[in-house]
């Protein structure tokens, strides 16, 4: 593997740079608004996106990779998020669509496409992955089809929860005058470190191979 798809790969795999992410609709463990004009609201469960060059997959005809040889287009899309932070185990929940279209439309057709679901702590430490698949069905003459699929991972609640000490440091009111009033706490190491082992996404997108990885990131 060439030093540029290695990278490609590392991308496709720890970064979410393609959707923005979204967080689960609940409480926030902390609300920062004091001292330094920060307002920032976290909780327990993951943000939720696609990682770059993931959210779409090219099947051809053979070997060529050029426009007349496309068999099918597929993109992820309309992601969605629920999660149960209500016990020690917090449960996170993606559903997403796949819209397809199909180059020849003779003839019923079924594809079958593999997609992943990560869990990714710190923003680049993989804690768990899966690997499912979406089925799509063409009827004879129809061009596009759609369908839909689901993804689910478990985080601890003790491991997302930010420790006393620096939640008070975030936290704490500043007055005018003190040594530290006009500093951020989150440039603080001790806060940004903290905030990062606490950060955990849950992130969906298809699983492709270096082929297709590669023609994504580079078309």
């Amino acid at each position: 593997m060439t030093a540029r798809l290695r990278r490609i790969t590392m991308i496709a795999t720890l970064a979410a740079g393609a959707v923005v992410l979204s967080g689960c609709k609940s409480s926030g463990q902390l609300v920062i608004d004091q001292g330094v004009g920060i307002t920032a609201l976290r909780g327990v469960c993951p943000a939720v996106g696609i990682p770059a060059y993931t959210g779409d997959i090219t099947l051809f005809n053979g070997t060529s990779r050029t426009a007349d040889a496309i068999d099918v287009v597929a993109v992820m899309t309309n992601v969605r998020n629920t999660c149960d932070d209500s016990s020690e185990r917090v449960y996170a929940t993606a559903t997403f669509d796949v819209q397809a279209r199909r180059s020849d439309t003779r003839g019923a057709r079924t594809v079958q496409i593999p997609y992943f679901s990560t869990v990714l702590r710190g923003g680049s430490a993989v804690v768990s992955k899966r690997v499912g698949t979406v089925t799509l069905q063409f009827a004879d003459g129809q061009e596009r089809a759609q369908a839909s699929g689901t993804a689910g991972a478990y985080i601890s609640r003790a491991e997302a929860t930010l420790p006393a000490d620096v939640a008070e440091k975030i936290n704490r009111k500043r007055r005018a005058g003190e040594e530290d009033a006009a500093i951020d706490p989150l440039t603080l190491p001790e806060v940004r470190d903290a905030l990062a082992r606490a950060n955990f996404e849950l992130l969906v997108g298809f699983q492709l191979s270096e082929a297709q990885l590669a023609y994504n990131a580079t078309r």
